[in-house]
């Protein structure tokens, strides 16, 4: 795949990530209520799922700038690694939260080549190049 289109993929996903947690984080804040249910089955208060909201929709905006796309993954990564947990100690189905942390893992691999390069063991050779620059 040629850069262009690495990119331009990237790009893409990365909005349409922003969108699908927009909107989840939307109905966390303003608190739908689906969202209090869901809440609730968690043992949370809806102060609590409102928070939540909060910090998965500026999770997911820091992912999209490119200024602060490593720190929007590394905290979605965190926020659906808890859901994920979440739902486990709650015997609910772990299939959406991690679906939504596959894709965005599979938009850090397209965005990011140092996220690649250390998947395949050459983030030493990438620091080195990036330093010697």
């Amino acid at each position: 795949m040629s850069t262009k289109a690495r990119n331009i993929l990237g790009w893409t996903l990365a909005v349409l990530n922003l969108l699908l947690l927009g909107a989840s984080a939307t109905d966390k804040i303003i608190g739908s209520q689906h969202a209090l249910a869901m809440g609730a089955s968690f043992g949370l208060s809806a102060e609590a799922y409102r928070v939540l909201g909060i910090i998965e929709l500026a999770s997911a905006i820091l992912f999209v700038f490119p200024r602060t796309a490593i720190l929007g993954f590394l905290l979605l990564s965190s926020y659906m690694g808890g859901a994920i947990a979440t739902h486990l100690q709650h015997h609910e189905p772990i299939g959406f939260p991690t679906g939504i942390e596959m894709f965005i893992w599979i938009i850090a691999v397209l965005r990011f080549p140092e996220v690649t390069a250390r998947l395949r063991g050459l983030g030493s050779r990438i620091a080195a190049d990036s330093y010697a620059a």
